[in-house]
């Protein structure tokens, strides 16, 4: 029975990480990812909605510094192009009608800096989630124990295995923000 709780935790911390992964992803590091763009919302006024990028069209990295988008409706270039230019990721888009070129400059000193600051912060956030799963399930397992659903001796081991994945899962946050910071740092 409090095995089945303890999955649980484990699978909650794993959707955790895996938001985080997409976060950490979507911070800028000098090299050109569809991944930096996809997600941005674009009001299509032709269309009377907002809609993420990735649904209006192909999103490529030819080479290093340079994206382009493919929209499938060219009546989007221009709403593709500014929110691109408004996004405030510092990207100035350029369009020949068919597609959408978005040049990646090369990221100062001042800017690696301020991304390893939303780097930090995504990491702080991460834990955040992680240990919030830790203390529902505490709770969680603390009722059922008050229910005699437990004994006192499996609470306190789902406890221990509990703690044991939530510090693993903050080691993994500390890792991937680690390896994101020298991503960044890498000239």
């Amino acid at each position: 029975m409090s095995e089945d709780y303890v999955k649980s935790a484990n699978l909650d911390m794993v959707k955790s990480m895996d938001q985080l992964k997409r976060e950490l992803i979507s911070v800028r590091t000098g090299r050109a990812s569809p991944t930096l763009i996809e997600h941005l919302q674009v009001e299509v006024a032709s269309y009377g909605s907002t809609m993420p990028l990735k649904e209006l069209g192909g999103i490529s990295a030819p080479d290093a510094r340079m994206l382009v988008v493919n929209p499938w409706d060219k009546g989007t270039i221009k709403d593709i192009e500014r929110a691109i230019a408004v996004s405030g990721m510092g990207f100035n888009p350029q369009s020949d009608g068919v597609v959408v070129r978005i040049p990646i400059p090369p990221l100062t000193g001042e800017r690696r800096q301020q991304l390893v600051k939303v780097v930090k912060v995504h990491a702080e956030e991460g834990k955040v989630r992680v240990r919030g799963v830790r203390r529902d399930y505490k709770e969680m397992l603390e009722e059922a124990e008050k229910d005699g659903e437990l004994t006192e001796d499996q609470l306190k081991r789902a406890l221990e295995k509990l703690q044991e994945a939530t510090d693993a899962n903050v080691k993994l946050v500390d890792d991937m923000c680690a390896k994101k910071e020298k991503e960044i740092l890498d000239i």
